[in-house]
């Protein structure tokens, strides 16, 4: 062969050899809202590794796996002391972290776990302040896919300016790892303007729930807003569900799932899944409602009316129709009036009424319905 014949060889070589396949687009973290349960608010430090199981089980047994929640997430109280080299080790009640996530996923569940960048929790157990890395890696070691990440003890060693970095830190921490885990962060101030910039796929938009409705209705109101800082794989947090725990009224509990629902909030059951009434059940596993938080779009709704006791929120949806929600936080019976137009729709719509699943007659120009004393109506309008 001549250096020419060469040359050309070496040419026609390099135009013709396939390129490597490109990569496939993997779905982001949480790009829907985290479902699941968590332990806080039923049980808070009252946990063990027997009770878990027992939650992961119930999930499956009564249909919430079925309707879409996924994560069993163990909160505060289940750390123990740091071994010689500085890894976490679980209190007696958690023989076995990696035995307790391998039979969740056994159930087709994923296993959710707790901390803090302080020193301490907020029930003064071990946080993971300057053991960030080597806890990232006890949670992948043990097969966990969701941290929730909580500030209590942070104040003590970190200034305001540094809060985005220190959950930054815990952030890339997972992500070298190697282990996909949903960040879930509880800071202070505005964190949804610098969470998702630290890496944070959820942030609590507010203090602790209660299972009051006080407390609930207050945490709902406050969220207009924060729309516009929610979206696929990053979502405002207005804490867990207390639909079940026996402080409010089923209509308070439905009011509570359906603005959780319009505020694509994660829903995260706190209750006891081993016994739930029929009512409970319908609420926490109503998939029409389920489907409003969960739709693609990934937009959070946005309050268009508020009149003395009386709010209206709208969240539009993939398919172009919109959901819409219709508050009476107060006393008695009250008609609600609003226009097709401020709903952004146009001068007629079919109506799918979400908690009585059936279809409503169609309206033209305005909608209206009348809502009950601390109740609310939840609609799909097309």
């Amino acid at each position: 062969m001549s250096k020419r014949q060469l040359v050309l060889c070496v040419i026609v070589a390099f135009f013709v050899v396939p390129a490597p396949p490109l990569l496939a687009q993997q779905t982001p973290l949480a790009a829907t809202p985290p479902m699941g349960w968590n332990s806080w608010n039923r049980y808070a430090c009252d946990v063990s590794d027997t009770l878990i199981r027992k939650q992961a089980d119930a999930m499956v047994s009564s249909g919430l796996k079925a309707a879409g929640y996924q994560y069993v997430n163990v909160d505060d109280c289940w750390e123990g002391q740091r071994d010689a080299n500085g890894y976490i080790q679980p209190n007696e009640k958690f023989p076995d972290m990696k035995g307790l996530g391998d039979y969740i996923h056994s159930k087709g569940l994923k296993f959710g776990i707790y901390s803090s960048p302080g020193p301490k929790t907020c029930d003064h157990h071990e946080g993971s302040y300057g053991h960030e890395q080597q806890d990232a890696e006890s949670y992948a070691k043990w097969g966990v896919d969701y941290l929730k990440y909580d500030w209590c003890s942070a104040r003590d060693v970190y200034k305001p300016p540094e809060y985005p970095e220190a959950f930054r830190k815990m952030h890339d921490a997972l992500v070298r790892t190697g282990r996909p885990i949903v960040y879930s962060i509880h800071g202070r101030g505005p964190v949804w303007e610098w969470a998702a910039k630290s890496g944070a796929n959820l942030w609590r938009t507010t203090g602790d729930i209660k299972d009051n409705y006080a407390r609930m209705i207050a945490i709902a109101s406050a969220q207009s807003g924060l729309e516009q800082y929610a979206g696929p794989g990053h979502w405002n947090d207005p804490d867990m569900l207390e639909v079940g725990n026996g402080g409010m009224k089923d209509n308070e509990y439905r009011m509570h799932m359906t603005m959780w629902c319009l505020l694509a909030a994660p829903l995260l059951a706190g209750n006891d899944l081993t016994q739930m009434t029929p009512a409970t059940l319908a609420i926490l596993a109503n998939r029409e409602a389920i489907a409003v938080d969960q739709d693609g779009l990934g937009v959070q709704a946005r309050r268009v009316l508020q009149i003395g006791p009386v709010e209206v929120w709208v969240k539009p949806l993939h398919d172009g129709s919109k959901a819409v929600g219709l508050f009476n936080r107060e006393q008695g019976v009250v008609p609600v009036k609003i226009s097709l137009k401020e709903l952004g729709l146009g001068s007629h719509a079919n109506v799918r009424d979400l908690w009585e699943h059936k279809d409503l007659p169609a309206v033209a120009d305005t909608l209206s319905a009348d809502v009950g004393e601390h109740s609310a109506v939840f609609l799909k309008l097309r």
